[in-house]
């Protein structure tokens, strides 16, 4: 049965067909040759996979990103972040960090990131001196914070295939991300100390207080939505509507630049991106139900087991194998299909799901980074009207500094079960 799956699966790949299908049909096939279950089952697994009222958390935080990026919200942080280290040598870059940073904890959303702080402060960075190639990755990685920093959609899909506690699993992603966004604060610095890059704009007291007060409705969105998840008051699928509620509120009441025809359009863009999304999960966890009832973790991880005897180098591989899988299919199918596979693997070596799952969150991050799959590259493409391969270069070095980040977070576990343990374990 084995053999025919991965030929099946490798010759779908091979031949361009969608992930999502990919996988119902090599389901459906395996069902038909190896078991006598009736194919009827296929379609009773993809309901009971979209059977999950957090599935609901995914178009909620879809739109609440549409929403902000489309609107005022993600303006008005950018001003504040330029009020606070504006002032600073290099410090339009590193707002531009900081504000991906906050952007991240209201919309989820990678790409979504990309687009709102991207289209803004990539033409004012250039303007002000800061180098093209310098600007074009610090705005493409710094975006990818979206999947990392909570709340994160990858996160909400991992957890429902781990069966991990959403709340644990978004606590545990708030130090590594804070890590990475200190990295690139950091490199941001020496950059600007090595080319000379410095900010001269100063701000008058009135001026201070006006970018405050308007900047103050978008950076209680995170307070809210955040803190209502870890206090209890609300679930993350409730955090996920009242982000929507409180954008539309702020963005129509108060900042009033969104036009109900531009609400339209996020709407119906964030339907289809969460009507694709939700399909390819569907599919995926019908193929993880396959590989479950055929016990083909506890195959891998007695094979695995026999051949890595320290659990630090089986993340490590696990890592380069996502990496490489990265280059023929997106990388959170590949977390969807592959992490329950290695579920009984990761039990037998005592790692934690919730430091495996914000590992793969990390890993992921390089998808987005990274050709050919690399989705952050193609929004800045859009964004700065440049080639893939201009942009993928600009981006390089900002990657090797996340692989640094990857491997203090798989070997400090304690980095992202800390807050964990701290807060919703005792």
């Amino acid at each position: 049965m084995i053999p025919t799956l991965a030929i099946c699966f490798a010759a779908l790949l091979m031949l361009g067909m969608p992930i999502s299908v990919l996988l119902a049909v090599t389901t459906a096939v395996v069902l038909l040759l190896f078991t006598s279950t009736p194919l009827t089952i296929l379609v009773q697994q993809l309901f009971n996979a979209l059977d999950n009222s957090v599935l609901l958390a995914i178009p909620f935080f879809i739109l609440a990103g549409g929403i902000m990026t489309e609107g005022a919200i993600a303006k008005r942080l950018i001003a504040v972040m330029n009020l606070m280290v504006g002032r600073f040598r290099g410090g339009a870059a590193m707002a531009t960090v900081v504000a991906c940073g906050f952007f991240a904890a209201l919309s989820g959303s990678s790409p979504a990131t990309v687009v709102a702080i991207g289209s803004i402060m990539f033409p004012a960075l250039v303007k002000a001196g800061y180098g093209k190639g310098f600007t074009t990755g610090l705005i493409t990685s710094a975006g990818s914070l979206g999947i990392v920093i909570p709340p994160s959609i990858p996160m909400i899909l991992y957890c429902l295939v781990m069966n991990v506690s959403v709340a644990e699993q978004f606590m545990a992603g708030i130090l590594p991300g804070v890590l990475i966004g200190g990295v690139l604060l950091g490199y941001t610095y020496v950059m600007a100390r090595k080319h000379g890059w410095r900010n001269r704009r100063e701000y008058e007291p009135g001026e201070s207080w006006r970018i405050l007060r308007q900047g103050v409705w978008g950076l209680l969105l995170p307070v809210i939505v955040l803190g209502g998840i870890y206090t209890g008051l609300f679930t993350p699928t409730e955090a996920a509507a009242v982000s929507v509620v409180y954008a539309l509120a702020v963005e129509f009441l108060a900042y009033r630049e969104l036009t109900v025809a531009r609400l339209f359009k996020v709407t119906r863009e964030a339907a289809v991106l969460s009507s694709c999304l939700l399909f390819i999960l569907a599919c995926a966890m019908t193929f993880v139900w396959l590989l479950t009832a055929e016990q083909l973790p506890v195959q891998v991880a007695d094979w695995i087991m026999g051949m890595v005897d320290s659990w630090w180098l089986f993340l490590i591989l696990v890592a380069i194998l996502f990496l490489l899988m990265g280059t023929i299919m997106d990388d959170v199918s590949a977390m969807i299909i592959l992490s329950p596979l290695f579920a009984e693997t990761l039990s037998r070596y005592g790692i934690d799901y919730v430091h495996y799952g914000i590992i793969m969150v990390l890993v992921i991050e390089f998808g987005f980074l990274t050709p050919p799959f690399g989705l952050n590259l193609f929004v800045a493409m859009g964004l700065t009207d440049q080639p893939l391969t201009t942009v993928a270069r600009a981006t390089a070095p900002f990657l090797l500094l996340l692989l640094a980040c990857v491997f203090l977070v798989i070997f400090i576990p304690e980095i992202s079960l800390f807050l964990p343990k701290l807060l919703l374990r005792n």
